[in-house]
């Protein structure tokens, strides 16, 4: 028998190792020893995700092809051989005989070639009701709206743009990226043009009238770069397959991962169809325009349901956040953070008064052209050291900075009378959005990213009283200093349904494993599990304390590098069989009730009010 001690980690590897893996990239290129062979080539032989493999001989390529019964594919590039003599060539395994035919003949570059006039005409369309009690005579309530696509935002005056910003987000909730005067930036900088593989062709509908319902910013990309919804691998699967994967259609705010409405309508009776409408021409675009998909992504929540029910197909991410819960100075924030988290906040802010370096925060006026040529040049320093191509041109900043006056907030750190850092946040309704960051390259300077970055956004959301912090993309090291998880979204509409079957399936697989990881970052950091009764003690505030999820909290890191199906799977049936007591659909729902998590204290009031009164948005992200 075996014994307890070895029972479950045995069992573990049984499980992992015998359950089928997926395969590995459905393609295979190898050129042979063909002297003579100098043509840049691919050889693509396979079925998408086939399992079924067999050997064939070629007088010029040495490779392996993957085959189905239901669909046997070959592709070539280049110079076409043949197999065992002929083609279609059949190959006997045993007693069944595969056929084996050429699906593609291809060779090149995977990027999109030089873009051919495309049909962006999309027509009127007739909308169902006559309106609604309330509207003036005068105004009337429109029964046709047209739509159209134009190559630039300046094509549209700014006041139209924002009026139907704000009316898609409310004032209260005013999104800076979405305006007019930070779209056409990027557009007259030269930093979201053709040029750059960002063509506009944003969507604009009007009512018979002449009067603009609904816009949307969308752009014809030849790449996948600046989205932060990464699809890279999709690309690669179509040109293994033979196809282009590029250009595509992609509705979003370039090079921002802020989550926000994409669909922008002005605030009429007739606006949920208006909505369905834009929605409706946008699938009919990408369909005449015959590119392979339409992405949005960092919709609302909203929209991202309403996106599903029409037939995309939906994805989620994670970022980090940070909550205001009505704290009057950087000093009570500090005082809801565990001790040893209080701590290295404070050691890490004391080390920018050690090293001689002043901060400060500037916005509208107060920002020179000097500041953002000196941004500009940190901003460069950043690119070079992680991507190698800068986005955003020197003009962006200046450009931006004079549309969007006190709406800027720009961080920047002095030593003596030098500039040597800068961090650049837009203020919107009730959000601070950090965005970009930078320093000197000759010097380094220990904690003034997080101190630029981080302590300073704070400091700036309590003092301009917003409700939110959101400190860009990525970083599991914001949870130290405050920064809490929130779920991100995005939509995909593919034109191919061979692939899009399979790219389905790898989002549910991937949105499983990253609610999982989500709700492990969220209480792997508790010092225990507190959470409201909401039955019984929510009005009272009175906590319920569950020390043995605390007991097992150190068996949940593994996840977070082990996460595959099998890991999972074997997860679930270890809470239920052991003194864990929950499974992993109740974890969920305990994790909802959760008063607070990650760095922070327990206790049912800390700083001002409860942590009940501000839960974490679902529909914002950065």
């Amino acid at each position: 028998m075996i014994s307890g001690f070895l029972e479950k980690p045995l069992l573990f590897f049984f499980i992992f190792f015998s359950l089928p893996r997926p395969p590995s990239r459905p393609v295979v290129a190898a050129p042979g020893r063909d002297t003579h062979w100098s043509a840049r080539t691919a050889f693509i032989a396979s079925a998408p995700w086939s399992h079924e493999w067999s050997r064939c001989s070629l007088p010029v390529f040495d490779t392996f092809i993957a085959s189905s019964p239901s669909r046997p594919v070959v592709a070539v590039a280049g110079r076409v051989a043949h197999c065992q003599g002929k083609l279609p060539c059949r190959q006997s395994i045993g007693s069944q005989v595969q056929t084996y035919r050429i699906n593609a003949l291809f060779w090149g570059s995977k990027k999109s070639t030089e873009q051919k006039e495309l049909d962006f005409s999309l027509g009127d369309f007739t909308l169902k009701g006559s309106g609604s009690e309330g509207v003036s005579e005068n105004q009337g309530t429109p029964k046709k709206i047209y739509l159209s696509v134009v190559s630039s935002i300046l094509e549209v005056s700014s006041d139209d743009w924002d009026a139907c910003a704000i009316d898609a987000t409310g004032h209260e909730n005013f999104n800076p990226f979405l305006t007019h005067g930070f779209l056409s930036s990027l557009e007259e900088s030269g930093s979201a043009v053709k040029e750059t593989g960002w063509a506009p062709c944003h969507i604009i509908a009007k009512d018979e009238c002449e009067n603009i319902l609904g816009v949307v910013p969308l752009y014809l990309k030849s790449h996948s770069y600046g989205e932060f919804v990464f699809d890279h691998s999709w690309a690669d699967a179509y040109y293994g397959y033979g196809l282009r994967y590029y250009p595509k259609f992609q509705c979003c705010v370039p090079f921002t991962p802020v989550t926000g409405p994409r669909i922008l309508v002005r605030n009429t009776p007739l606006k949920e169809q208006v909505t369905d409408v834009i929605i409706t021409a946008l699938k009919d675009l990408t369909a005449k325009s015959r590119v392979s998909s339409l992405h949005i992504t960092f919709p609302s929540e909203t929209e991202w349901n309403k996106l599903r029910e029409q037939g995309f197909l939906p994805r989620i991410g994670m970022q980090y956040h940070w909550k205001n819960r009505n704290y009057k100075n950087f000093d009570e924030f500090l005082m809801d953070m565990k001790q040893n988290k209080r701590k290295n906040i404070r050691q890490e802010r004391k080390k920018i008064s050690t090293q001689n370096l002043t901060m400060k925060r500037l916005r509208g006026h107060e920002i020179k052209a000097s500041h953002w040529d000196s941004f500009y040049k940190f901003y460069k320093n950043t690119t070079d050291n992680k991507w190698g191509t800068p986005y955003l041109t020197r003009d962006f900043f200046h450009n931006m900075g004079s549309k969007m006056g006190d709406q800027v907030l720009l961080v920047v750190a002095e030593e003596g009378d030098e500039l040597v850092a800068g961090a650049l946040n837009l203020i919107g309704g009730d959000t601070l959005y950090g965005r970009l960051w930078g320093c000197d390259p000759r010097a380094y300077y220990p904690s003034l990213h997080f101190e630029a970055c981080y302590y300073q956004a704070i400091e700036a959301a309590i003092e301009l009283n917003l409700n939110t912090v959101e400190a860009g993309a990525q970083g599991e090291h914001k949870i130290q200093r405050g920064y809490m998880p929130v779920t991100t979204y995005s939509c995909h509409y593919l034109m191919d349904e061979d692939f899009r079957k399979p790219i389905e399936n790898f989002l549910v697989r991937e949105s499983t494993q990253t609610e999982k990881i989500l709700l492990i970052t969220q209480s792997s950091d508790l010092t225990c599990v507190a959470v409201y009764n909401g039955r019984q003690q929510a009005d009272s505030g009175t906590l319920i304390k569950g020390p043995r999820f605390r007991q097992h909290s150190f068996f949940l890191w593994p996840l977070f590098f082990l996460v595959n199906d099998a890991m999972f799977h074997l997860y679930d049936w270890w809470l239920s069989r052991s003194g864990f007591g929950f499974s992993i659909e109740e974890v969920k729902r305990v994790m909802k009730l959760l008063h607070e998590s990650g760095p922070f204290k327990e206790g049912p009031a800390l700083g001002h009010g409860t942590r009940g009164d501000s839960p974490e948005p679902q529909d914002q992200g950065a």
